[in-house]
């Protein structure tokens, strides 16, 4: 499609103070608040895990040392997609228009560009709940349910969904506290974050941020605030994108979520020789998920 003049009579007609477009800069896109990110030379990218030994038997003398083997673990790839979008302008339609509004447009394709990274990073977590986007063991990111290719399974959500409060908090911190490899041993896992739509924004400050245990006429501590073995007040990340208005996520200090950039956007201009249009277009691959569940706790709010 080419925009032409006769579509476009407001931009050519003199009179207007000032043409509006979407002039609000770039959004930050959260890529970084939830992914380790790194760069791919390869069509996709896999991933794969051992699980090593558990623990170690007590040995009497003269017996035999007892032999353990590793277990081979989950797979996951992660095949890059493409994302491209242009637009294509006449000549007359740039030597006439008034107002400056074609040399704005390859900044709007680049803010579309920063808007669809925004919600595709934001869109792991927004579908954390769902089997439909299932990962290495066939289930969801967030499951009560994860299989431990030791034996036994693993959660990484709240047995009974909940909003934010000391209750469920006090809970998710245990249970990441809890939180084993595929062999039983402990990973020691540090609550590092707290992401949280918008609509969380200002009870989750409130809540970390009070001294005293909040919304209780008690006068004792805030454990929320303070650091202590489970782990200590979280950062608070506000992220626009997240779809669940009381849905709450904690990224822990080692988790193992990636964002691959096979090619990062980057804006393309020409012009067609026949027509004397000018074409522009904007262009990126990636790919993004997560490899093991841990390091990662969630709840969809009650």
């Amino acid at each position: 499609m080419t925009m032409q003049r006769s579509a476009f009579g407001d931009v050519l007609a003199p009179g207007f103070r000032q043409i509006f477009m979407n002039e609000f800069g770039l959004n930050p896109t959260g890529i970084e608040d939830i992914f380790n990110v790194t760069s791919s030379s390869r069509q996709y990218e896999d991933d794969s895990y051992i699980a090593g030994f558990g623990l170690v038997p007590k040995k009497t003398e003269g017996a035999a040392v007892t032999y353990d083997d590793p277990i081979q673990g989950y797979d996951k790839r992660y095949t890059h997609d493409t994302y491209s979008m242009a637009y294509r302008v006449t000549k007359e339609m740039w030597e006439d228009e008034l107002y400056g509004i074609m040399k704005k447009l390859p900044a709007a394709l680049g803010r579309s560009m920063n808007v669809t990274l925004a919600t595709d990073a934001a869109n792991m977590l927004n579908n954390g709940f769902d089997v439909t986007y299932a990962g290495g063991d066939g289930l969801e990111m967030f499951s009560e349910l994860h299989p431990l290719v030791g034996g036994g399974t693993q959660r990484n959500e709240l047995d009974v969904a909940a909003d934010l409060s000391d209750t469920s908090w006090e809970t998710a911190l245990i249970d990441i506290a809890d939180t084993t490899d595929d062999r039983g041993l402990l990973l020691h896992l540090v609550p590092k974050k707290i992401i949280v739509p918008s609509e969380l924004a200002w009870y989750t400050h409130q809540f970390f941020g009070s001294a005293k245990e909040p919304d209780s006429g008690n006068n004792a501590i805030n454990p929320a605030n303070t650091g202590f073995d489970l782990g200590g007040r979280p950062q608070v990340v506000v992220n626009r994108y997240l779809t669940d208005s009381d849905a709450w996520f904690i990224q822990c200090e080692n988790h193992k979520a990636y964002w691959f950039w096979r090619v990062k956007p980057d804006h393309y201009q020409g012009n067609d020789f026949d027509t004397d249009d000018a074409k522009f277009k904007v262009r990126a691959r990636w790919s993004r998920g997560w490899s093991m569940p841990w390091g990662w706790y969630a709840s969809p709010g009650a």
